[in-house]
């Protein structure tokens, strides 16, 4: 190591990856991310989202948006991937 640069978001990203934390990190950041990615209308309607396991869960207290987002709910676990930067999501559960 000694005689490189590294950039800070590289050792911190490394020092995740080793210690086991990137995971709940990156499940942290879709909870956060939510209202950002999917705009007000929707996180407004989002009664809770959490992540266990690399699923999704969402409870939607609107009938009508609960049917759009599980018909689309595998774009959703790709666009909420690619924003935080990792393949933390395999899956989706959308509730009411």
């Amino acid at each position: 190591m000694r005689g490189q640069t590294l950039q800070l978001a590289e050792v911190l990203g490394e020092y995740l990856r080793v210690s086991g934390l990137e995971k709940p990190v990156l499940e942290s950041r879709v909870v956060t991310l939510w209202p950002e990615v999917m705009g007000a209308t929707v996180a407004r309607l989002t009664r809770s989202v959490e992540v266990e396991n690399g699923v999704l869960i969402l409870h939607i207290s609107s009938a009508a948006l609960k049917a759009q987002l599980f018909e689309c709910r595998f774009d959703l676990v790709h666009k909420l991937n690619e924003a935080v930067g990792g393949e933390v999501l395999k899956d989706c559960r959308i509730l009411g």
